[in-house]
């Protein structure tokens, strides 16, 4: 939930729109990879990156992320919007961290003074306040998608896991359908699949809940998860919202 105990709006509810049709007037699938700003000691993790920014632009779909340049997260900005262009890209940062997670060789000025990357090379940039802004503009946007839409966790740290949670979570209370698929390259993500199974066994997570989040070894699969992603029978049926 979000700091102002706002849920983030199911897609019937939310009015956002941006970019939101093909010319045909179908939704576009729409996913949002949270991932490191770093490359991580392995080329594993980069080339996943990069291939899993492939196989979204082959399949025509979009991305959603947070919006820096450097790491992983630029890597697959930059990876789709050389494929498919800046139209199947939207970042969204908080203001705080643009100096962080972006590359100094990469600067656009906006009219609002704001530094942003180069839109033809990581796609469009939204500039927001916070990082709970950031976090309930990015899950909306993917609730608004089309079939398959959903989240990828690609490897990261403290950042890359309290998103993959809170949206699992988010699944959890039913605030939303959406699949969330760990992404797990060269094991990186076994610790927390451990964990998870240990939960279910401790009577802290349903049995049933545990596969909320789904894994994957290769982006094709992620891609190919989220596609058949079912929604578990024991999550909480609220009604958010409706209160």
């Amino acid at each position: 939930m979000t700091a102002d105990n706002q849920a983030p709006l199911p897609a019937t509810e939310n009015g956002n729109g941006t970019n939101g049709s093909s010319a045909n007037g179908h939704l576009r699938t729409k996913i949002c990879v949270y991932c490191g700003a770093s490359a991580g000691a392995s080329p594993a993790h980069i080339e996943a990156a990069r291939q899993l920014g492939r196989v979204m632009a082959a399949n025509n779909i979009d991305l959603v992320y947070g919006g820096g340049t450097v790491g992983l997260m630029g890597e697959v900005a930059k990876t789709i919007v050389a494929i498919n262009g800046p139209k199947a890209v939207h970042g969204i940062i908080p203001e705080a961290l643009v100096k962080y997670e972006r590359d100094g060789t990469y600067q656009t000025l906006t009219s609002k003074n704001q530094v942003v990357p180069d839109e033809s090379v990581y796609g469009r940039t939204t500039v927001v306040a916070d990082m709970h802004t950031r976090k309930k503009l990015m899950a909306e946007e993917v609730f608004n998608g089309g079939p398959g839409s959903g989240f990828i966790g690609l490897s990261g740290g403290f950042g890359t896991m309290e998103e993959i949670f809170e949206t699992t979570t988010w699944n959890q209370l039913g605030i939303h359908s959406q699949g969330i698929v760990l992404l797990n390259i060269e094991g990186y993500w076994d610790g927390i699949i451990q964990w998870m199974e240990r939960a279910a066994q401790e009577g802290f997570v349903k049995p049933a809940n545990k596969n909320i989040l789904v894994t994957a070894n290769t982006p094709e699969d992620s891609i190919k998860a989220l596609r058949e992603y079912k929604v578990s029978d024991a999550i909480y049926q609220l009604q958010w919202g409706k209160q």
